[in-house]
């Protein structure tokens, strides 16, 4: 399911034009807006034509606390009407362009076109960059979807478990100015908060019997399957109590060590069911996550590049054992192993189901976010490894999708989601003036 937003929409207008036919049209534009999913509008239903009128609807829009702004350019209007509306409450604006209708009598009637550009200049030499433009009968529903990632970054509390992994520098942050840019805020917890969170036991058979239905778990003992399944409880009772969108956890070293098993398993079914937990205290690669959730993504996950070949022109996404179970192939068996952490386990083993899939990393380096954005498709393969993972081609060569990677010094965690989401994305990144690399 999207993410819920609130959009502000007025039509602007000029009466030297033909400003009933606009009107007509931009009735019907509410009526469509109004059967796009998870999207509650807020509308000055009259066109917007005086300066005093864009005044108005600026502190109406502030007062219902819009997260974006539609601003259709019903016909030419006054310069003053957008930076009106823009300023009392500065949110990202998608400027509507109509296409022209008829001539009628010689004269062009609506002249939108020129409006959208007079609007466009006025902002973007205002210093107001976070505008979008679409120009025809519909919305831009990328826009939109874009939007919902903003807000779903507004609204975010990330808990990081234990730190990052040992060494992996390259998944730190500056948590204040990722605060400043996104609005995320983050909290650290021990490792051990976790381990001793109190649970409700009653359902911890339920979750032994869902583990064994979902799982060959030939390979573990029972002490091993417990642990599993009241992980599961600690996990889903501590965000909870913590009110966390996502965990970032510190997964190895100590992890396996001190509770007995690695949390691959337990993170495994709980992403199935829509939790975003993230391996190795990876901030942005829940950010991440969160993003491709917001625009209807199901069950993204953690993988890494773990192997290209160059001669048959394809990588392998891997990770030790984490991926969300109802991505499975449904050919494979998947089992539970204890293989990693010195034999402690317990991670997931199965082959990824095929089909297209957008793969996504947030990233920063020293002054600058970027997005690394790239399609691929997982196709079939035998199951020949423990962990889980999916062989995938790309549009390009596989050199240059690793050189994109390696040159952009990206970190080795992705976030790859089954479906297209590249569009949202990437007018994300131009509303935040984000580097794209794709």
């Amino acid at each position: 399911m999207k993410k819920k937003i609130k959009i502000g929409l007025v039509c602007l207008a000029r009466k030297t034009f033909d400003f009933g036919a606009a009107h007509e049209i931009y009735k019907k534009i509410q009526k469509d807006l109004r059967q796009i999913e998870n999207v509650e509008w807020e509308i000055i239903e009259d066109l917007i034509t005086e300066i005093e009128n864009a005044k108005q609807g600026a502190h109406y829009f502030d007062s219902q606390q819009i997260d974006a702004l539609i601003c259709i350019s019903g016909t030419f209007a006054l310069g003053h009407l957008v930076l009106e509306l823009n300023k009392v409450r500065q949110k990202p604006i998608l400027l509507w362009g109509l296409k022209e209708l008829p001539y009628n009598g010689g004269k062009i009637r609506l002249n939108s076109v020129c409006g959208i550009n007079l609007n466009a200049s006025n902002l973007y030499k205002a210093g107001v960059k976070n505008f979008h433009v679409v120009i025809g009968d519909k919305v831009d529903n990328d826009w939109i979807d874009a939007i919902r990632i903003i807000k779903a970054f507004s609204e975010a509390h990330i808990g990081i478990i234990g730190s990052r992994a040992h060494g992996f520098f390259n998944l730190d942050v500056d948590e204040l100015n990722l605060y400043e840019k996104l609005g995320v805020l983050i909290d650290y917890y021990q490792l051990s908060d976790v381990f001793n969170q109190n649970i409700d036991y009653f359902n911890l058979n339920q979750r032994i019997e869902q583990i064994k239905s979902l799982f060959n778990v030939s390979d573990l003992n029972s002490n091993q399957i417990e642990k599993v399944a009241e992980l599961i409880i600690k996990f889903e009772t501590f965000m909870e109590k913590n009110q966390l969108t996502s965990m970032a956890i510190r997964c190895w070293p100590e992890f396996a060590e001190k509770f007995g098993i690695s949390p691959c398993a337990s993170m495994s079914i709980l992403q199935s069911e829509g939790k975003i937990l993230t391996c190795e205290g990876d901030i942005l690669g829940s950010l991440s996550m969160i993003a491709h959730q917001a625009i209807g993504g199901e069950t993204p996950y953690l993988a890494d590049f773990s192997q290209v070949d160059f001669e048959n022109d394809f990588g392998l996404l891997w990770h030790c054992g984490v991926a969300p179970c109802n991505l499975w192939d449904g050919k494979c068996e998947r089992a539970l192993d204890s293989y990693f952490a010195g034999g402690k386990g317990v991670t997931a083993d199965f082959v990824m189901k095929s089909g297209k899939l957008s793969i996504l990393r947030i990233d920063y380096a020293p002054g600058e976010y970027r997005l690394f954005l790239q399609k691929g498709e997982a196709i079939p393969m035998d199951k020949q490894l423990k962990g889980t993972y999916a062989k995938v081609k790309f549009p390009d060569h596989i050199s240059k999708v690793l050189n994109k990677i390696i040159h952009n010094g990206i970190a080795h965690h992705l976030s790859v989601v089954y479906g297209d989401y590249i569009r949202p994305l990437e007018i994300f990144a131009k509303i935040k003036n984000f580097k794209v690399i794709n």
